[in-house]
Order: structure tokens, then C-alpha cells, then sequence
């Protein structure tokens, strides 16, 4: 059992790390927007839509499932 849950644990690792670094970069025009700040952008809601929407879906998905399985390795570790 420890060593199936290690195995998924690991490839959710993997994949949860690939869906990260897929998503597109939220950065601002130049490093100066940091120190002079963006109001205009505090308060903008913008929908998320396509490719941007689909990997925060699954970087969510991933995430829990990776929480989900370090706690279900520990109780089986633990016992």
C-alpha cells in the first residue's frame, strides 16, 4: 500500500510541478510597476478563459491530490 501511494505521490509531484510552470506569466509591462504599483489592476476583475483557465483548474486539482496523498502516506507510514 505505501508503495503505491508513493508512486502516485511522485507522479502527481511530476505533473503537479509541469502545470505550474505551464501557466502563462502574470507579469507586468517593466520591473518599474513593482515599486510605483498598478491601481488600475488592484481592483480589475477579469475572467480567465481558454489555456490560462484550464491550468488553473488542473494546478488546483493536482494540489489538493498532492495534499490528499502526503497526509494518506503519513497515516499509513504511521501505522
Amino acid at each position: 500500500m505505501q508503495n503505491t501511494l508513493m508512486t502516485l505521490f511522485l507522479i502527481d509531484c511530476v505533473v503537479l510541478i509541469a502545470c505550474v510552470m505551464m501557466q502563462p506569466a502574470k507579469n507586468d509591462n517593466d520591473a518599474m510597476s513593482a515599486f510605483s504599483g498598478s491601481g488600475g489592476d488592484l481592483f480589475a476583475r477579469r475572467k480567465v478563459r481558454g489555456f490560462e483557465a484550464v491550468m488553473q483548474i488542473a494546478t488546483t486539482i493536482f494540489g489538493f491530490a498532492f495534499f490528499a496523498l502526503a497526509l494518506a502516506l503519513v497515516f499509513v507510514s504511521s501505522h
